[in-house]
């Protein structure tokens, strides 16, 4: 008989496996999941599917593991990550807590990929989901409990909400990719009446979706840090309503559009807000930047709305947005010359409950450097130093066969990049003291340049390479850079 406290790993394998095996060993794995749902799971225990095994049909979890010994499901073995595909849910849990879900892989579900509720202390990691409800909306669905984490893991391609959470006190979304939720009523994320929510370093792109809502809903949530994701294409970047304590900062947010309220940042409406820190932030390639608004003539309490450091760049409308009471402020932000800073309603600009002040406006124009046809290899170098205006070198190309990151680096944090276009265009921006990259935020205090291989600048016989130096690490946001040099190295030697 089977000791209490003692951990049992079961093996399952749809291709060489049998039900009648005792499951306990790579050699004598079960076949399908009905041998699993058969057994009494204790704390500790791990399910592990074969690599390259694939099971049609949804796995139950009944049993709860325990905070220092999870239920573990996960895969054994060397090839493809295991597959389920199932005519309901992928996996499918009430009232079972303490599960860790890892590597493995869940597609053309009719269901959920996953479904869980009145659960506690739930793992999602190094999942990839695909194609999912495709008879009833659904990815990751997680509905009344706390502490659900989804890390690392990649969403595509499915049929509703990438991942839907509900009533959960403590939220964690770490480093996952959600592309292309489809649906009218579908966002990449949507979380409602949750608290304790921690959103970083994700990517969540809407721009495949066929007509998506839009990316990032938080509905009701409290206690919320939403930083450093890019955010892209839908309806509007991050809707986050009647929210208490919500901090969204060093966010690149951008590609939303199709309707005229669309915004990058959106708040006020479906209940009371309270204390938002909105700073930051890239908002760019889209309508409204940050929107206070409300359907309706609501009478919603709006306050405490701080929005600050962010930079807006590219937008049809106004950088703020703000037509119902509200108080907060709007200051020490970097707008565009082409953008309007701000939209706000004359009763409001009248109380004075929402003053803008010492913000930056970005110029167009300043100096270009040379284009590639007019600089030769031999020419010694070239430096820019501008403390007015914008200053880019839209004529200076990198070589089409080379990566993105062998062009500029990351999004973030580097003076030079890609303008977003495919001929491989740089631009570098210098705002009075502060310097950004066209789809990058800002950088920090710091001496600040860019050197460009003379021989990797588009020519007959040339490729492309280009690196970034910061003399001094800096805070990532709220920054006043000295002029960025741009440089070119010939011959092993900085000119």
């Amino acid at each position: 008989m089977r000791e209490q406290g003692d951990m049992t790993i079961y093996y399952v394998n749809s291709a060489t496996g049998a039900n009648t095996n005792a499951g306990t060993s790579e050699d004598a794995p079960f076949a399908s999941f009905s041998a699993v749902e058969s057994l009494k799971l204790q704390p500790g225990d791990s399910v592990l599917l074969a690599a390259g095994s694939v099971f049609n049909d949804q796995l139950d979890l009944k049993y709860s593991g325990t905070v220092d010994a999870p239920i573990t499901i996960g895969s054994y073995g060397i090839g493809d990550a295991p597959v389920i595909h199932s005519p309901n849910d992928g996996i499918h849990s009430l009232y079972a807590s303490n599960i860790v879900i890892e590597n493995i892989t869940i597609s053309d579900t009719s269901g959920a990929a996953i479904y869980a509720g009145y659960v506690s202390n739930w793992t999602v990691r190094n999942v990839e989901v695909d194609h999912t409800g495709l008879s009833k909306s659904g990815s990751i669905t997680f509905r009344t409990g706390s502490n659900i984490t989804i890390e690392n893991s990649t969403i595509n391609d499915v049929n509703g909400d990438g991942i839907w959470i509900e009533k959960i006190n403590g939220v964690t979304l770490l480093n996952n990719t959600v592309t292309n939720a489809h649906g009218t009523a579908a966002d990449a994320v949507q979380l409602n009446d949750s608290k304790n929510i921690v959103i970083s370093g994700n990517t969540f792109d809407q721009t495949g979706a066929v007509t998506p809502k839009g990316v990032l809903t938080l509905v009701r949530p409290v206690d919320a840090v939403i930083e450093g994701n890019t955010i892209i294409g839908g309806g509007f970047g991050i809707s986050a309503q009647a929210g208490t304590n919500v901090a969204i900062h060093d966010n690149d947010i951008s590609g939303y559009g199709g309707y005229s309220w669309s915004y990058a940042i959106g708040l006020g409406d479906q209940g009371d807000t309270r204390n938002y820190d909105i700073s930051g932030n890239y908002i760019h390639d889209g309508v409204w930047g940050v929107s206070v608004s409300a359907a309706g003539t609501t009478t919603y309490v709006r306050e405490g709305i701080d929005i600050y450091g962010n930079l807006f760049d590219d937008l049809t409308q106004a950088a703020l947005k703000v037509d119902r009471p509200a108080s907060g402020s709007f200051h020490d932000n970097f707008i565009a010359s082409d953008v309007t800073p701000f939209s706000i309603s004359p009763s409001i600009i009248a109380a004075g409950t929402f003053p803008v002040s010492d913000n930056t406006t970005i110029e167009e124009g300043g100096v270009t450097l040379a284009g590639a046809d007019s600089l030769a290899a031999t020419d010694a170098s070239i430096s820019l130093v501008s403390d007015t205006g914008l200053t880019s070198h839209d004529g200076l190309k990198l070589s089409a066969d080379k990566t993105a990151s062998d062009k500029a680096g990351a999004q973030h944090g580097d003076p030079v990049g890609e303008n977003g276009v495919s001929d491989g265009t740089l631009l570098l921006r210098h705002f009075g003291q502060a310097a950004f990259e066209k789809h990058g935020p800002a950088l920090g205090n710091g001496d600040h340049g860019v050197t460009i291989e003379a021989a990797d600048l588009v020519g007959p016989e040339n490729g492309s390479g280009i690196f970034h130096q910061e003399i001094a690490a800096q805070p990532f946001h709220h920054s006043q850079a000295d002029a960025p040099i741009v440089s070119i190295l010939q011959d092993g030697m900085l000119h």
